[in-house]
């Protein structure tokens, strides 16, 4: 199964035909720390990125992203400053997983928000 899903689903990692216009008409310029790989088109402009894993652009780091939108000219480790060490790693989109953030009367987390404070008073139309 494992071949024919490489073949036919775009939504878990590159399929067959994609890699392959991307290592033939490409070069590997660089990886991140999440193992996905970043190509520069061998003619012309074009980059692109075979992610490892799910497709997703939320796990394309800062740096990366700015490069595959040609913000920056060159390669990351050569174009930008040093990270700051306050800054924090870059975090993937968690919608939809149980990392998700669910803050306090969302359904997931029971339902049950906190009562209104005394100075609400509800609209209606016949009180208008």
């Amino acid at each position: 199964m494992g071949f024919f899903k490489q073949i036919f689903t775009w939504w878990e990692g590159a399929t067959l035909t994609t890699g392959w216009h991307v290592r033939r008409n490409g070069r590997q310029v660089g990886s991140d720390d999440q193992g996905n790989l970043y190509f520069a088109a061998r003619k012309g402009g074009r980059r692109w990125v075979l992610y490892n894993g799910p497709n997703d652009a939320s796990r394309i780091p800062p740096e990366w992203y700015s490069w595959l939108h040609h913000q920056i000219e060159g390669l990351p480790d050569e174009s930008l400053p040093p990270p700051p060490k306050f800054l924090k790693e870059a975090v993937p989109n968690l919608t939809g997983t149980p990392q998700a953030y669910r803050p306090s009367g969302s359904l997931e987390r029971g339902g049950h928000r906190a009562a209104a404070s005394g100075d609400y008073e509800a609209w209606t139309p016949d009180g208008a």
